[in-house]
């Protein structure tokens, strides 16, 4: 029984397992030069949780640039004319490049649809959630494009 347990450890610990949003290179991390345009919050947020450093000191690495932006669209409104519900869109594009040539671009899109609150803080602070987990999910999206390129 120790035999058999003992061997299933070895055959589950070398399945090569191996956690896919995690920089795998830390060089795909270092940029010569970072850019930001648009929103400026949704970029320092990016590149805070990605890990993003600049290093000017190399020349030999590429350039990021981030455009983005957020949108927040009245999808309805009641008998009295007031919203009734929103939808809020956040856009990040990105691109990637050497000696004024593209090597990479890739644009994310995420979008949610949500009902109007009687509650003004409260709506707030939903929207607050809302962005949130719309940049985690193009957080993800972002790291994934760069561990592949």
């Amino acid at each position: 029984m120790k035999k058999i347990f003992i061997i299933l450890l070895i055959f589950i610990q070398s399945c090569g397992y191996q956690p896919i949003f995690v920089i795998k290179n830390p060089e795909n991390a270092k940029f010569n030069k970072i850019y930001q345009k648009g929103n400026e919050k949704i970029n320092k947020i990016i590149i805070k949780e990605l890990s993003i450093i600049e290093d000017s000191s190399n020349k030999s690495l590429d350039e990021i640039v981030f455009l983005s932006s957020i949108n927040i669209v009245e999808t309805s409104k009641n008998t009295q004319g007031r919203a009734s519900s929103f939808r809020m869109e956040i856009f990040v594009e990105l691109v990637i490049s050497n000696s004024n040539k593209i090597i990479a671009s890739k644009k994310f899109y995420e979008q949610f649809t949500y009902n109007n609150k009687k509650n003004k803080f409260e709506l707030v602070q939903y929207q607050k959630q809302i962005e949130n987990n719309l940049l985690k999910e193009i957080i993800k999206n972002i790291n994934l494009f760069l561990n592949l390129r």
